[in-house]
């Protein structure tokens, strides 16, 4: 499955793409609403649809689907907002094929109906809905007839992710074409579309070289072939060993959630580095996972000068202040996972954290520590994948910014979101996990951008599999499921991943 996302410009590329390449726009109009009226019929077993249709290409798509829609043996009604005169270039062809009758958009047209196709506005709308299309909106999302969107719900911005204003359309599904874009795969833009179809309208794939995507959609193609599975010569020495930095002894709890996590995503060995005050209690709660006791900054380098720990976690239930800083420059000697307190210990200094970070490196904030230690970037970007690929290029390293729509951009301005997280990761603890299988992978010897990006998959098919009620200490429990089901499923793609016989 295709994973790029592109943003509108770049499907407007894609299309001009195509044209070159002797695909007539006519065509891909027509195969467009032939994939939109499969969608509705593949949807939804009533056979009466309106099709609300807007003045430029989008309505265009609509004029289509309805034809399909007629040819399949539904009964179909369209409304336009505008009139017939007013469309230009291909929409104005497809409205002349379009043999049935045509009525002004109005409140009436939603009365009679068992399915509504919203073709009113594309992606590329600037400006917020206003007047009879504002108006149908509102009624159609206080009623509760089932709509399918073409391309993005109608008042919803395909870069922004976002509305112009508060009147957009909440589709049941939404037919896009070619990629997906921003708003599909981000919040709140997300929410609005219900089911995403992606469909082959006739694009040459070849269009991506020239387009050069550096945004991609979350899945085991972007690093599934380098998965660190177990080798069969392989011990655990050679599986590597991650370290998680301990808080202080009334707060120990979030560092040993992301050991008992970099230990069940396959670190050879794991540590716990804890302050003296803290041994008692770790050591009371760990088996498998070793406690190694250090005092102060200067301890834990000491600590860490020995290479063959190779992966750092530092944060969870660190504690805020000077101490913290000094033990993220100790923890900063190998590759490191750096998140919560280790992030907002920087608060009122970020240069002096970013100043220390490689690309080796990963932060891992939630939406409120991007905001201290990245002051207003959220609120200046377009929207939060440029937001956080920005802030990799300043940090210099691999940003993971949380979330259901979680971001993971690199310094070179590569982006993946991830977008499949369910609503039960909402727990406390759940980061603290999600670091740790990080730190787990990086002591694996993945690189840090895709064991950031493994990291968040994997945690989300973790969660996936358990529902309602999970907590925290549940994740690395229902890690080996997924592990498998991932096995599976790169075997079925001829994958091979290291160590798996071809």
């Amino acid at each position: 499955m295709a994973k790029e996302i592109l943003t509108v410009a770049q499907c407007y590329e894609a299309d001009r793409y195509a044209a070159v390449q002797g695909v007539p726009s006519l065509t891909l109009m027509e195969n467009a609403g032939r994939a939109v009226a499969d969608a509705v019929v593949a949807c939804h077993v009533r056979r009466k649809a309106v099709v609300l249709c807007g003045p430029g290409n989008n309505g265009g798509d609509g004029f289509v689907a309805a034809r399909h829609l007629v040819a399949f043996g539904w009964a179909v009604q369209v409304a336009l907002l505008g009139t017939r005169e007013a469309l230009k270039g291909d929409a104005a062809e497809m409205a002349k094929r379009w043999e049935g009758e045509v009525v002004p958009l109005a409140p009436e047209v939603l009365q009679d109906t068992t399915v509504v196709v919203d073709a009113l506005f594309g992606a590329g709308l600037t400006r917020p809905l206003e007047g009879r299309a504002a108006e149908i909106v509102r009624l159609l999302n206080n009623s509760d007839l089932p709509v399918v969107a073409v391309d993005v719900p109608s008042g919803l911005h395909g870069d922004l992710a976002r509305g112009l204003d508060d009147v957009v359309v909440e589709a049941d599904a939404t037919v896009t074409f070619f990629r997906k874009k921003p708003a599909h795969v981000l919040r709140p833009g997300a929410q609005t579309c219900g089911d995403v179809i992606v469909a082959d309208i006739g694009i040459p794939a070849a269009a991506l070289g020239s387009i050069k995507p550096n945004t991609f959609e979350n899945g085991p193609e972007l690093w599934g072939s380098q998965y660190p599975w177990p080798q069969p010569s392989g011990h655990k020495y050679a599986r590597g060993h991650c370290v998680v930095v301990s808080g202080p002894a009334h707060a120990t709890g979030a560092a040993r959630l992301a050991a008992r996590a970099a230990l069940r995503i396959g670190a050879g060995l794991v540590s716990v580095a804890s302050p003296l005050d803290a041994v008692a209690v770790n050591s009371a709660q760990l088996t498998a996972i070793m406690v190694k006791p250090f005092s102060g900054g200067e301890g834990l380098s000491e600590l860490l000068s020995d290479k063959r720990l190779n992966a750092v976690v530092i944060g969870p239930g660190a504690g805020v202040g000077e101490s913290t800083r000094k033990l993220v420059q100790a923890a900063l000697l190998a590759p490191c996972v750096l998140d919560a307190d280790a992030l907002t210990s920087f608060q009122a200094d970020p240069g002096g954290l970013f100043i220390l970070l490689t690309p080796d490196n990963v932060l891992t904030p939630h939406e409120g520590e991007f905001e201290r230690i990245f002051a207003g970037l959220l609120q200046r970007s377009q929207n939060k994948i440029e937001a956080a690929r920005e802030a990799a290029a300043v940090a210099g390293c691999v940003v993971l910014l949380k979330g259901s729509d979680t971001v993971i951009a690199a310094p070179d301005g590569r982006a993946i979101v991830n977008s499949h997280a369910p609503a039960t990761l909402a727990t406390a603890g759940s980061g603290d996990v999600l670091s740790g299988f990080i730190g787990g992978l990086m002591a694996q010897h993945l690189d840090s951008y895709k064991a950031a990006a493994a990291a968040a998959w994997l945690h989300g098919k973790a969660a996936l599999r358990f529902g309602p009620g999970l907590i925290s200490e549940d994740l690395p429990e229902l890690l080996p499921a997924a592990l498998s089901a991932l096995r599976e499923e790169l075997d079925e793609r001829n994958f091979h991943p290291p160590g798996r016989a071809a």
